[in-house]
């Protein structure tokens, strides 16, 4: 295989592949090529991630095409420099064992040594940051002692603390929140590794220097983060939230590199139009509503409009009694009326837009609530009852969109091949594009869970983590393939056979989890760039 190689990530994103193994030298290369891009962008430049032994390009396809792209990442690769200057040293205070680390053990068992001996060999060296990815801030480390490497565990734990310093494979990790994982936990620091509301999010960059200090107790953790304050006055109040409803606007951007992921609408093409309908920019802030919605009551005069799927919205009116809402016009609520909704008739995502837009603070530049991150929208979680919502001023005058919010319980959804398609093999993937798949049940704003015949990898079922955007389709070990959503993490250790187009993202939003069927077209990225 030559490279650089340069392969699509459907029809916005380019990855980069650098090298085939996990060592500091592909690593470096990496950042070096990263830094390049930092320092003078390539065409159509929108923001990076770089990973072991790629670099994700993120770019805009109306103002470059893939294959102009393509060679100018691969001259620029050749070019960038073989190394890159020393990123910050951090020394992190770290109790090992006990209840803070209690996997010291049974790695110390397995590799037939002590606990002191364990602790010793993980603290001894300095690691280098070599990507960030899987939640906010995490960073994978390397690399151990080669006595201390240890597999992931067959079960992850449904909860790991922030702050756990754990091990998998050839890598050390600090989990920045508390999540799902499935590394060995050694122990634990107060580091705060992740604030989404400091300039620089993420303590940890690509290229930075880690040394664990063993310490008997944690000194005081890091000030809590402090969230901007509430905007006021109200404009509405939640009387029942709904299944999940969330404040959404267009997304973040450049945030990726540290493991934040867009956010966002995941149907943005409704979002838009209900946005539009009352004099919003497309992007404005809106409730994105999710198979049954909320029940609102307006505090003060408010222009609506509702977009997206049909899930039954009338405005009722003490006065003249409850007013139908057809999708896409606006209409005026006056103090008192309440916006609820009768039941969903078509699609699985509605957007309330309202003039001025929904005004929460700006986190990591945008108001888009990020649920796996815990921030953004009403502090990072789905409305509740009693929340009170400001409006900002209004903008512009409505305007009429052209989309129609049609929607079905099938669809044929566009990819593109690749990048990770030949570890799968010729017969998975006719496999693949020949199945109707049905949309699993535990799908949501995270990934689309197909269901369907397995899918066989030709080799291992694993591969080193690297980047991903909303529509990369993973083939775990299990074989059911799972499309990346809005919420979805930035990087991925599993084989990416294909990537939805952006435009067709918003089709698979619609379709509802346990009902919902796919198929799947494939077509070139000249093709999807239209």
């Amino acid at each position: 295989m030559s490279l650089p190689r340069v392969l699509p990530l459907g029809d916005a994103a380019a990855t980069v592949e650098l090298g085939e193994s996990l060592d500091p030298e592909t690593n470096a290369r990496v950042r070096a090529l990263d830094r390049a891009l930092a320092e003078r962008p390539c065409s159509g430049f929108r923001e990076t991630v770089p990973t072991h032994r790629s670099l994700l390009v993120v770019y805009d396809p109306g103002a470059v095409r893939f294959d102009d792209l393509r060679r100018e990442l691969v001259g620029r690769a050749r070019q960038a420099a073989a190394s890159v200057p020393e990123g910050r040293r951090h020394d992190v205070p770290t109790v090992y064992g006990g209840e803070n680390g209690p996997d010291l053990a049974e790695v110390a068992r397995a590799r037939e040594m002590s606990e002191a001996e364990a602790i010793r060999l993980h603290a001894s060296r300095e690691y280098t940051v070599f990507m960030l990815g899987f939640t906010p801030g995490f960073a994978y480390l390397g690399l151990l002692a080669k006595a201390l490497e240890t597999p992931r565990r067959p079960t992850p734990r449904v909860r790991v603390p922030a702050g756990t310093v754990a091990i998998a494979g050839r890598q050390t990790a600090i989990y920045p929140v508390a999540s799902a994982g499935g590394w060995s936990l050694l122990g634990r620091t107060s580091r705060r590794l992740f604030d989404p509301y400091r300039a620089d999010p993420a303590l940890l960059a690509p290229g930075d220097r880690v040394r664990f200090v063993p310490v008997p107790e944690l000194p005081p953790p890091d000030p809590p983060p402090t969230p901007p304050a509430a905007a006021g006055p109200f404009a509405l109040e939640v009387l029942q939230p709904g299944l999940l409803s969330t404040v959404q606007d267009g997304g973040r951007t450049g945030h990726r590199r540290c493991g934040v992921t867009a956010a966002g609408p995941m149907d943005a093409r409704a979002l838009r139009a209900a946005n539009r309908a009352v004099g919003n920019a497309g992007d404005a802030a809106a409730i994105e509503c999710t198979i049954t919605g909320p029940t609102l009551l307006f505090l003060a005069p408010t222009r609506l409009a509702v977009a997206g799927a049909d899930l039954g919205a009338v405005l009722d009116r003490a006065d003249l009694g409850p007013l139908p809402l057809p999708l896409g016009a606006a209409v005026l609520a006056r103090p008192g009326n309440v916006l609820r909704f009768l039941g969903r008739r078509s699609g699985c995502r509605a957007y309330v837009a309202m003039q001025g837009g929904i005004d929460v603070p700006l986190v990591l530049g945008a108001r888009a609530t990020d649920l796996r991150g815990g921030f953004g929208g009403m502090l990072g979680r789905a409305l509740t009852t009693g929340d009170r919502l400001a409006l900002g001023s209004p903008t512009g005058a409505a305007g009429v969109d052209s989309h129609a919010d049609s929607h079905t319980r099938a669809a044929t959804v566009r990819v593109v091949l690749g990048p990770q398609d030949d570890h799968l093999g010729t017969d998975s993937v006719a496999l693949f594009l020949g199945t109707t798949w049905r949309v699993g049940q535990t799908s949501d704003r995270v990934a689309c869970r197909l269901e369907g015949p397995p899918l066989h990898h030709r080799g291992p079922a694993e591969i080193l983590s690297d980047g991903m955007v909303p529509g990369s389709i993973q083939v775990p070990p299990d074989g059911g393939p799972i499309v990346m959503m809005a919420d979805a993490p930035t990087t991925g250790g599993y084989p990416k056979l294909a990537t939805v187009v952006s435009a067709d993202l918003t089709t698979l939003a619609q379709l509802v989890p346990g009902e919902g069927e796919v198929r799947f077209e494939a077509v070139s990225v000249e093709d999807a760039q239209g």
